[in-house]
């Protein structure tokens, strides 16, 4: 799991992350007066969508910068600071829900252990994360450059996880929950910001390897990765990533 997370970056060039989520709170289908757990909620977006419904929200996060944010942000909702593969709740919820969040923490069956002791027996499931194949020719190109620097390519792919169906469904079955519908799709993504969109995003989101390079060399670094990603992954003055996204609904049995 990323260990920091930076809240104002998230907010100033990141919005593409709960916008296309919304998509996954339509699924949630929330109804007045349900208890939801909203897991890896980030600032708080989305758990205010949920809550609007009439939904009493719980929002929880690592990172200590983004549940401030969100705070802020909704006051009037509650927001903790808890890690997802160590969910303190017991059948206290109707549903547990999770965008773009699960991906980053590579223990998956710790956090589908705590995700079915915290809901009711029949409560719900319902999350999106990255899935098998997810950003592969953003990859190739962080690989390619981290190898131009002397760095351990494997860094490129540490804290990701990006399972299939079968695998992810497997870790649910085995703890009691059913799933129900899955789909693993193409979602291509456009960046913000333009042309820096793509250094935008390695700093939010791969700041593991950054953070292994002396600071005169992360530029030259930034500027390799672009280079090479340029060909496949920018179009038409901006930056368009190889999305995946594996969709899951699964329900605790009773």
């Amino acid at each position: 799991m990323i260990a920091a997370w930076d809240a104002k970056l998230y907010e100033d060039k990141h919005s593409f992350v709960w916008e296309k989520g919304r998509g996954v709170v339509e699924l949630l289908a929330p109804q007045r007066g349900e208890r939801i757990l909203d897991l890896g909620c980030g600032t708080g977006h989305l758990t205010a969508e949920i809550a609007a419904v009439g939904a009493l929200t719980v929002g929880i996060d690592q990172s200590a910068d983004m549940i401030a944010q969100a705070r802020r942000q909704f006051p009037d909702l509650r927001f903790e600071v808890y890690d997802a593969r160590e969910i303190p709740f017991t059948g206290e919820f109707d549903a547990v829900f999770s965008n773009a969040a699960l991906h980053w923490i590579p223990e998956a069956e710790k956090v589908i252990r705590g995700v079915a002791r915290a809901l009711k027996p029949s409560g719900r499931f319902v999350a999106e994360m990255g899935g098998k194949g997810n950003i592969r020719r953003l990859v190739g190109a962080i690989i390619g450059a981290c190898r131009e620097v002397g760095l351990d390519s494997g860094a490129a792919t540490e804290a990701w996880y990006y399972p299939s169906i079968g695998e992810y469904a497997g870790l649910l079955e085995k703890h009691g929950l059913e799933v129900r519908q899955a789909a693993l799709f193409e979602r291509p993504t456009r960046l913000e910001d333009g042309e820096k969109g793509l250094e935008a995003w390695l700093r939010m989101f791969r700041r593991v390897i950054l953070d292994r390079l002396p600071a005169a060399d992360q530029d030259a670094f930034l500027r390799e990765v672009e280079r090479q990603a340029r060909p496949e992954l920018f179009k038409d003055g901006v930056w368009e990533l190889d999305y995946r996204r594996l969709r899951i609904v699964a329900w605790k049995q009773a």
